[in-house]
């Protein structure tokens, strides 16, 4: 099939590059010529492990193109997606959908026979009905259907979601766009990926309530970890306790510094909005946005009360910035609330990550940039772990700490064992977990005039 994707941000490129390796002729279509000119390449602009060896063996293919030209892109589709940014406003925080809408006039005046117009991005519900009143105010004589087919996809591993996926959603009003969309997701039956058809409202609200639960199970496991800290018990064993019940599940009992990212803040946020506009509350979403947006906070306090309090003048090393691994996506970040807020109250901070420095650079004023952890490490009186990474996972403690000036750590993700930071000497703060080695602290807090 021939498929158009306007737009080639994350889920744009990842979609239309998965596509193309589906056997489809997919034309990407955007308005920034250099990145288009950079797409054309193979080279992409964000960090995705394996998209960029996919996108090649599909620009050699023939199967996939970048173009500014949205005529040539919609000429012949059977099917277009529009796969653009719908961030929160600045103001209200409802969902953007100016450039939605955009889109979907631009498609309009360049329809040229019956085709499928897709919303790929996260819309709030009611999207898919303006898109459509849109296209039909502007070519009332077109043929066309809209459908929608939100995306799953983790950042880190994109192409394993898209090519495996736990289900596809599709949101149609027509037996005809059902057909079309069947056929686009049929290279799927031999692994028999369940394809949910609903109406265009059921998908919408699919995608909101699934980033919302998933976002929800991480405050939650936040929550039950300082609960652990206080009584003594262990996070850790806590999730695996319940995690083994199939009705909870083990995914996403993980506690950190709380979600970032590009959906799951955005999304909560939306459907609350969304809630409160159909006079239908959804008050366990609004939590969890405010005991999210508090959490990241009290990470930086975390951190300054490990190190006995005062930080002016002390140096904290910061390992891993973007806001998981695999990924060098900054977009609410936790280290965006922690490291200004520890710069704030004196603190000297150098940071690494493997991928995100350099999109970090233009967020984050004042920090210094280490080549690697031990760089960072060095004459720190504390290291912080914030992002998981692997390479974080399996650090030569023995070097740190003889680089550190203060063998302390705090591990947002617990990715240490308890003893074994216990038995290389090491003030060991973790998440929901018991604290060691505090006699490390003593000399810190002495001078702190604690």
């Amino acid at each position: 099939m021939r498929i158009a994707m306007v737009g080639t941000g994350y889920v744009g490129l990842v979609s239309g590059t998965c596509f193309a390796e589906f056997g489809h002729t997919v034309i990407c279509v955007d308005k920034d010529a250099q990145k288009v000119a950079t797409l054309k390449q193979g080279k992409i602009p964000i960090f995705e492990p394996g998209l960029e060896d996919l996108l090649d063996r599909q620009i050699q293919s023939g199967r996939i193109e970048f173009t500014t030209d949205i005529k040539y892109a919609v000429k012949d589709a059977e099917a277009i997606f529009i796969a653009v940014g719908t961030p929160s406003r600045r103001y209200g925080r409802d969902a953007d959908l100016s450039y939605v809408h955009e889109a979907a006039r631009e498609i309009a005046r360049n329809l040229n026979g019956y085709a499928v117009i897709v919303n790929k991005s996260t819309v709030p519900v009611g999207t898919g009905e303006e898109v459509e009143r849109i296209i039909r105010e502007e070519r009332p004589d077109a043929a066309f259907d809209v459908a929608s087919n939100p995306e799953f996809l983790r950042e880190g591993a994109a192409i394993e979601d898209f090519m495996r996926p736990d289900r596809v959603v599709v949101g149609v009003t027509s037996p005809r766009a059902q057909d079309v969309m069947r056929e686009i997701y049929r290279p799927l039956n031999l692994n028999e990926t369940p394809i949910l058809f609903t109406s265009r409202e059921t998908a919408e609200v699919i995608k909101y309530a699934a980033n919302a639960f998933l976002a929800t199970k991480i405050t939650f496991i936040n929550e039950i970890a300082d609960l652990c800290e206080k009584v003594g018990a262990d996070v850790q064993q806590v999730a695996k306790g319940i995690g083994l019940d199939g009705r909870i599940g083990g995914k996403f009992l993980h506690a950190g510094p709380g979600y970032g990212g590009s959906c799951f803040p955005k999304d909560t946020v939306a459907l609350a909005r969304t809630g409160q506009k159909h006079n239908a509350p959804q008050r366990i979403v609004e939590t969890v946005v405010a005991v999210n947006e508090d959490r990241k906070a009290k990470m930086a306090d975390k951190v300054m009360a490990a190190i006995g309090g005062n930080v002016r003048g002390k140096k904290i090393g910061i390992l891993g910035v973007a806001f998981k691994p695999n990924t060098d996506d900054m977009r609410d970040a936790p280290s965006l609330t922690i490291i200004p807020i520890l710069q704030q109250a004196g603190a000297d901070v150098a940071a690494y990550d493997p991928e995100a420095m350099e999109h970090a650079k233009t967020m984050i004023e004042g920090v210094e940039w280490g080549k690697n952890p031990y760089e960072v490490a060095k004459g720190a009186d504390a290291l912080v772990i914030i992002t998981e990474w692997n390479e974080f996972r399996a650090l030569d403690l023995k070097r740190l700490g003889e680089t550190m000036k203060s063998r302390c750590i705090v591990d947002l993700r617990n990715i240490y064992k308890i003893p074994e930071m216990k038995e290389n000497n090491f003030h060991y703060v973790s998440i929901g977990r018991k604290e060691v080695g505090p006699e490390a602290l003593a000399p810190l807090k002495k001078a702190a005039g604690a």
